[in-house]
């Protein structure tokens, strides 16, 4: 809230998210006919607010963090892969191998 926030907000023109939000019912004391100042006003009055900031703030969060894990979960698997022993290539058949095989071709085409 204090070091990512603000920057995205002066990115997209200055807007503070925690401020924003939506009066549903107006508190016990009477509302000013411009609204409330802030949050913590309409709070203090007793009003029930939709608080569309404070969801946004925790959305921009949650992106945040889900990036970065995934980041750390592509380089440990990026790592496990460059760990792994490579496959080697199969070994050349043994001599008696080729000598049989040979005598196979042979009577098959007999």
């Amino acid at each position: 809230d204090d070091v990512i926030m603000p920057p995205i907000g002066l990115l997209i023109g200055g807007v503070d998210f925690s401020n924003l939000f939506i009066t549903l019912k107006n508190g016990a004391q009477a509302a000013p006919a411009e609204g409330y100042a802030n949050l913590a006003a309409a709070q203090a009055a007793g009003a029930v607010t939709l608080n569309i900031g404070l969801f946004i703030n925790t959305v921009i969060s949650f992106l945040i963090i889900a990036a970065a894990i995934f980041c750390v979960v592509k380089a440990i698997n990026s790592v496990k892969k460059a760990e792994a022993p490579a496959e080697e290539a199969p070994a050349e058949p043994s001599e008696e191998v080729l000598l049989l095989r040979e005598i196979r071709d042979s009577l098959n085409k007999n």
